[in-house]
């Protein structure tokens, strides 16, 4: 087994452990490896260990994976996210390649992925991106303006609102990370009463895993846990 494989089920059997824990299903939580600035052949070995759900980041670092990737049968089931902070000059190719975006934070953004979805390909699921901590450094609306947000892409044809995101404060203070989690969980309850397609709260990523577990999380993003911490640029 290589290093990527091995990392990878160590890491479901934490997830599986955290869920029992929280008396939660086995299956209620998602591992999406971030696959962003790896090289693809770290793709090809956590896809051959299993791994289907993959996010990037970079908008032109990721096209020419997903691109070479599509066209090979073997790993036309890969299902692509997007995480990383989102432009409006870059929501053609997006619209085009991937089936997720996590990262949905104003209208302008929601509208330009609505027009650009080919009509072949199936609605994009997307995730509202919350700053619930309110940081200056971080991109996301702040959480009064979920429901408003969430009420225009609920009109639009070529979206499927299935959630929101968020990243936590950075901060050693776990008290801290799981109030913004506990609150997150709130919205996302809300949220979920009033939108029958929402199933995903994005939280948690390796340093803050188990508290996004225990809070509701229903995916967890991990990269360096699963692929070390080497960057490829």
């Amino acid at each position: 087994m290589n290093d990527i494989a091995s990392r990878l089920l160590a890491i479901k059997d934490q997830i599986a452990s955290l869920t029992h824990q929280a008396g939660r299903a086995p299956d209620d939580v998602q591992l999406l490896a971030v696959s962003k600035t790896k090289p693809i052949e770290a793709i090809y070995a956590a896809y051959q260990a299993g791994q289907r759900q993959f996010g990037e980041s970079y908008v032109q670092e990721a096209i020419p994976k997903i691109q070479l990737l599509q066209t090979n049968p073997d790993y036309a089931d890969i299902e692509w996210h997007f995480i990383g902070p989102l432009q409006s000059n870059k929501t053609k190719p997006v619209a085009e390649h991937f089936d997720w975006v996590h990262s949905v934070d104003r209208e302008k953004i929601a509208q330009r992925l609505n027009e650009q979805r080919p009509a072949h390909l199936p609605a994009l699921n997307v995730c509202l991106q919350i700053n619930i901590s309110g940081e200056q450094t971080k991109s996301g609306i702040n959480a009064d303006e979920v429901f408003g947000l969430a009420g225009i892409i609920s009109q639009f044809p070529r979206l499927k609102l299935r959630g929101l995101m968020t990243i936590a404060e950075n901060t050693d203070d776990m008290n801290v990370v799981r109030d913004n989690f506990l609150h997150m969980q709130q919205l996302f309850n809300q949220l979920k009463s009033q939108y029958p397609s929402v199933d995903t709260l994005s939280m948690g990523m390796t340093d803050d895993m188990p508290l996004a577990i225990s809070c509701g999380s229903t995916m967890v993003r991990i990269g360096t846990a699963i692929f070390g911490s080497r960057e490829y640029k």
